[in-house]
């Protein structure tokens, strides 16, 4: 089934642009996921075409209207549900959150602009709201950008290899582990003799060690909201040194 995505933007060209590029252009090619991309200036009723306006009660900026947005919403064939607006004040967008958004038909994206929506769009038009981070862009358009790749690359099909997905990193909550490639020695760098060892099992719980080493030193959060460590990963870590440690054999 392909996945089916809408945006709602300001700039439609934007959004239209980096999705046929890399891996969003491929997984398009591939009918992996459709993009249908909406400038809801379109449903302004204005001669300037308007979309925003000054807040009631004073303050800096714009706020953009209702009318244009719900009038795309409400009258756009086939347009996706849930209907997502990237706001500030939504719940953090992660990697669990990216799954579940794999696992659907379809969704929509909202963009904003300026000072944000008119509360009356969130309340009757949104069915949830997301944020990508604690910081402040001028629109919408990347932070959809950020969503739809995320959760395209989970897709299968979109990536030259499925497997690709399973190890990186947040999959498990865990932190990628370290990767190489040739030459094995580089200013004095070596590739961990482990690599080259051609053992995958060994290479394997390695990998894992790794994983479980970055992200208790950089996102100890994860490891909690994984319940802490099993004993299968205290074993591997009794195992391994982390790779920054002195080792003498890698």
């Amino acid at each position: 089934m392909t996945l089916r995505i809408d945006v709602l933007s300001l700039f439609p060209d934007a959004i239209r642009q980096y999705a046929s590029t890399s891996v969003l252009g491929r997984a398009n090619e591939r009918r992996v996921f459709e993009l249908h991309v909406h400038d809801f200036r379109d449903a302004a009723t204005d001669v300037h075409r308007s979309v925003d306006d000054a807040p009631f009660g004073g303050g800096a900026g714009m706020v953009l209207r209702p009318e244009p947005l719900l009038g795309t919403l409400e009258t756009t064939p086939g347009l996706a549900h849930p209907v997502i607006a990237l706001t500030p004040s939504g719940r953090t967008f992660n990697h669990e959150l990216a799954r579940d958004l794999a696992g659907l038909t379809g969704f929509t994206l909202l963009c904003g602009r300026y000072e944000g929506f008119d509360q009356r769009i969130l309340d009757v038009g949104v069915d949830d709201e997301v944020s990508v981070g604690d910081f402040v862009l001028a629109g919408g358009e990347l932070a959809a950008l950020c969503v739809i790749e995320s959760v395209v690359r989970l897709l299968p099909g979109a990536l030259g290899n499925d497997e690709s997905s399973v190890h990186e990193s947040f999959a498990d909550n865990l932190l990628e582990y370290p990767q190489y490639t040739q030459p094995a020695e580089f200013r004095g760098m070596t590739v961990p003799e482990v690599l080259r060892s051609g053992d995958h099992g060994r290479i394997a719980r390695w990998r894992l060690a790794q994983s479980l080493y970055r992200t208790m030193q950089r996102r100890p959060d994860l490891i909690e909201r994984r319940g802490g460590l099993s004993e299968q990963e205290q074993d591997v870590l009794d195992e391994f040194q982390p790779l920054d440690a002195p080792r003498a054999n890698g």
